[in-house]
């Protein structure tokens, strides 16, 4: 797909015609278009699991665990319920609007960028783009130049299913990205970086264009003296290392009760070598860092002094072992950034109080993660801490449910979706109020001086 200014320019400009033509408007429409895409991705398979693999290391099986399989249980939740969501909603109308009837009708934004990350590059540029359809809008679609790969399949299943004036892939790097932040798209629906949100945030705003950031940030993993060892490890192991660490809900730490600290370390050490084997890099199913960038970036976060397990690189490969540290403090280079690697830092608490003390301030986290068998604790820390979401006695597993919202809050992005709450943010929430004619109430009319006015108006809206 081209991918000038001038080009992409054209290509909104198609997008802008079809959208007011109406064509997108009638849900048949958008049910026939997300079952082609359905079956396209179904007959796609092992492309897409072959570019995974080629790109990120990925397994077959975490291929479509983590991202086709999802991105299938999505469209087919959209299927079922769009028509249903995109209905007119009756609500009730005040005495004092006698006589009408109100409702809330569910309108697409129109033309949307939705702009996609490496990390997990099928899943997050198809499932925003299933509530886009789902929602009624036209769509472009800028895959992360980071998995190439990918991309490539994205692009091709997605020409293979939709002409251009409804959805078109761009591909490029930074200046695809920002010929395209400087068009006026209707809504904008961006996942990836802080720094790179704060950015997509100040093109947006010239055009007073509503957006949806999907950030990341430090999620912390609670484990208080309650909790089962053996079970949280586990999780926590799956949850850390899934896709080598580089997902954006990753346990990025653990603050854990002090007196259950060696526990722990041992019950995780264990369970590392039980789902990855004694040497993780001669995994085959064990994936790889991105890039070189990315793989440096992480190397200087690990302090050997500090490592209990893991440590190991392999260059040529760009994979680092799952590992874990311990004696970190706040103050450490690993503490200073979202990790998005497999290293595990190890904190420590003595008290309850005290979990406030060291997260309260701190930036919000895309997502947050207890294990205890403490009720009292439950309610406590998830009603009062700050986060976008997550679990109690696991982990990462709340993003893979249609039926709840998933998204973070200041630091850890803004909006949310995801099944209906996708279909909603796709859509302008319009207020309509069908004033009856026969019959007109002459409150609201001049004069005022009336007095009976004053007296009934006061009555109605109190």
């Amino acid at each position: 797909m081209p991918s000038n200014g001038a080009q992409i320019e054209q290509i909104l400009a198609a997008q802008k015609a079809y959208y007011h033509d109406g064509a997108t408007l009638p849900t048949a429409f958008r049910v026939a278009q997300l079952k082609r895409l359905y079956r396209e991705i179904t007959d796609r398979e092992q492309e897409i699991v072959a570019a995974l693999q080629k790109d990120l290391g990925k397994s077959r099986f975490e291929s479509y665990m983590c991202e086709i399989g999802i991105t299938l249980s999505e469209i087919s939740y959209m299927i079922k319920h769009c028509r249903r969501f995109a209905k007119p909603k009756r609500v009730r109308t005040p005495l004092s609007q006698f006589a009408a009837n109100s409702s809330i009708c569910p309108t697409p934004y129109g033309n949307v960028l939705i702009m996609s990350p490496w990390n997990y590059p099928f899943l997050l540029t198809m499932e925003p783009l299933v509530d886009a359809i789902g929602a009624g809008n036209t769509a472009i679609v800028k895959p992360s130049a980071y998995s190439p790969a990918t991309a490539a399949v994205v692009r091709s299943i997605i020409e293979a299913c939709f002409a251009p004036e409804y959805v078109a892939v761009i591909t490029g790097g930074r200046a695809e990205n920002t010929a395209l932040l400087q068009q006026k798209f209707d809504f904008v629906f961006f996942t990836g970086s802080q720094k790179v949100g704060k950015d997509v945030l100040r093109h947006t705003a010239e055009h007073l264009t509503p957006a949806v950031l999907e950030l990341g940030g430090k999620s912390p993993c609670i484990v208080d003296e309650t909790a089962k060892i053996r079970l949280t490890a586990k999780r926590i192991v799956f949850g850390k290392y899934l896709n080598c660490g580089q997902t954006c809900v990753a346990p990025d730490y653990i603050l854990c009760h002090k007196s259950i600290k060696a526990r722990l370390i041992q019950a995780i050490c264990t369970e590392i070598v039980a789902q990855f084997g004694e040497d993780p890099l001669q995994n085959p199913e064990y994936g790889k860092i991105i890039n070189e960038k990315h793989f440096h970036r992480l190397l200087s976060l690990m302090d050997g002094g500090n490592i209990v397990h893991g440590g190991q690189c392999r260059r040529e490969t760009l994979q680092i072992a799952p590992t874990v540290m311990d004696n970190v403090t706040f103050a450490d280079a690993v503490m200073q950034e979202e990790i998005f690697g497999p290293i595990l830092p190890i904190l420590t608490y003595e008290h309850t109080g005290q979990i406030y003390d060291m997260l309260a301030d701190r930036p919000t986290p895309l997502a947050l993660y207890l294990f205890t068998e403490n009720k009292k604790q439950m309610v406590a820390l998830t009603g009062r801490l700050r986060y976008g979401g997550g679990c109690i006695n696991d982990t990462i597993i709340h993003l893979a449910a249609s039926n709840l919202p998933f998204g973070g809050m200041g630091e850890s992005g803004m909006g949310a979706y995801h099944g209906k709450f996708g279909f909603d943010t796709f859509s302008h929430q319009k207020a309509i109020v069908n004033k009856k004619t026969w019959m007109d109430l002459p409150l609201r009319y001049h004069p005022y001086s009336k007095s009976y006015k004053d007296k009934i108006v006061r009555r109605f809206l109190r």
